[in-house]
Order: structure tokens, then sequence, then C-alpha cells
């Protein structure tokens, strides 16, 4: 009975892509490359998830679509530009806190710094107690500060990245209404 199925159906050539996304994101992404002609690979139902980088679990998504798709040109033409706001958002995301994390770090290696000094001004002969108090003061600072640094530089920060982001967003929907229109 399948293989009749199969007979009346033809041969359909398909491409194939493997697409690697945090699980989040994998419904966007397949909606999206939906719009260009890629439907799921029923052949392998579950994707695979691939490590556990923080909380971020990243899948595998299989996709495939016909080799004899009409405007297959335009669809990999604009499939490019999806996938390349699709890594331009994420560079923004990445960037909300790169910087952050940086300046945070910087503060906190200054605050050791003046910390071996404190270590080193009471340990020397003979020991200098008010250098190192002097010196103790800006360590721990040094250590504190860096948390509300941090966090400080990243409200700021996705304040000003999330109407690039959202502009993004838009380029990527207008893309894939124009893919969409030329698969239908």
């Amino acid at each position: 009975m399948e293989d009749a199925k199969t007979m009346q159906r033809g041969f359909t050539g398909y491409e194939y892509k493997e697409v690697t996304a945090e699980s989040s994101r994998a419904s966007f992404l397949i909606d999206g490359y939906e719009c260009f002609g890629w439907e799921l690979d029923e052949n392998f139902p579950e994707s695979r998830k691939t490590g556990n980088a923080g909380n971020l679990k990243k899948m595998v998504i299989r996709l495939r679509r016909s080799r004899k798709i009409v405007n297959k040109m335009e669809l990999t033409r604009l499939q490019r530009n999806f996938e390349a706001c699709v890594n331009e958002i994420d560079t923004l995301e990445k960037a909300k806190t790169s910087t952050a994390a940086l300046c945070a770090i910087t503060v906190g290696i200054i605050g050791t710094a003046f910390m071996a000094g404190s270590v080193f001004a009471v340990t020397a002969e003979p020991p200098r107690i008010i250098l190192s108090v002097i010196l103790a003061v800006p360590a721990f600072l040094g250590w504190i500060i860096p948390y509300f640094l941090y966090k400080r530089m990243v409200r700021k920060q996705t304040e000003k990245l999330t109407p690039l982001i959202e502009e993004k967003q838009e380029e990527i929907y207008g893309i894939c209404e124009k893919g969409s229109k030329l698969l239908y």
C-alpha cells in the first residue's frame, strides 16, 4: 500500500540543511525557514540537543526542501538575508553583556592589585600597617563595585540596543513575507 502512494506521488529530490540553534529560538528559526520552502525533515522526528552552555541548550534542526522549488535563486538570496539578520541579532544580544563584563572584570582585577599591594605592605619589614589599610580600602571597593557596575552597564546597553534589535526583527518579518509570497 505504501509503495502505491510512492508511485502516485513520483520521486521528489530534496536538499537538506542542518541548523544549530538555542532551544529558545528554535521555533522562530523553523517558522522563518518555512518561508523559504524548508520543512522539518520527518525522518528525524526529534532534534538532538548538543550541549549546555550555561542554561542555553543548543539543538540541531534538520530541514529539507524540494530541489525543484520555484524561484529557488530568489528564495536563497532572501534566506541569506534572513540568516544575516539573525546573526546580527545574536551579535547585538551578546553586545548587551560583553562590554559590561569586560569593565567589571577590569575593575575587579584592579581591586585585586590593590589587595596585593596591601598584603605586601603588611608583610614588609617593618610592617606598614597604615599603607596596608590605605590600599585595602580601594581593594575592597574594587571587589564590591563590579557587580553594581555590571548591572548598570547591562541596563544601559539594553536600553540602547533594544530598538536596533526590534528593527532587525521587523526586517526579518519583511524578508519572510517576501519569501512566503514567492512560494504561494
